[in-house]
């Protein structure tokens, strides 16, 4: 299973110690996150920072510890499924793209945002985090 991380996921991670945080960590082989995230968080780290109550050193680390459990994904990779994301998206979530071009490009994989605007199209499987959780619980329940 191939799991397309979004940005707001990333975010929740970096803020607080949580469920989101660990599993991202359990699912560190099988989670992809588009290039474009890693410009979001440099553009949204003076909020985050504050946000999380970390020092700049402990949010770099975390961050790094974050990263080494995602495949980062070039755009270019991805570009090919860009208009056909937007045809999907760009009435409700335009914003949300690349994340589902970067899960249009994995044939079969989900997508993970939190973001109930992105279950209007029907292209791809959109799970949120609870969701997700119950494969985890599921998986973890058969071994």
């Amino acid at each position: 299973m191939i799991i397309i991380l979004d940005s707001n996921i990333l975010f929740a991670a970096l803020i607080k110690d949580s469920t989101v945080r660990s599993m991202i960590y359990q699912l560190n082989t099988n989670l992809i996150m588009p290039e474009v995230v890693l410009d979001a968080v440099r553009r949204y780290k003076h909020e985050l920072v504050p946000k999380s109550k970390l020092s700049e050193d402990e949010f770099e680390e975390i961050l790094r510890l974050l990263l080494n459990c995602l495949r980062i994904i070039p755009n270019e990779q991805i570009l090919l499924y860009r208009n056909e994301a937007w045809e999907l998206v760009k009435n409700h979530s335009p914003e949300d793209v690349m994340f589902l071009a970067c899960t249009l490009a994995f044939e079969g994989s989900i997508l993970w945002p939190d973001d109930k605007k992105l279950k209007r199209q029907n292209k791809v499987i959109v799970l949120n985090t609870s969701e997700i959780l119950k494969i985890l619980d599921n998986g973890v329940n058969q071994n």
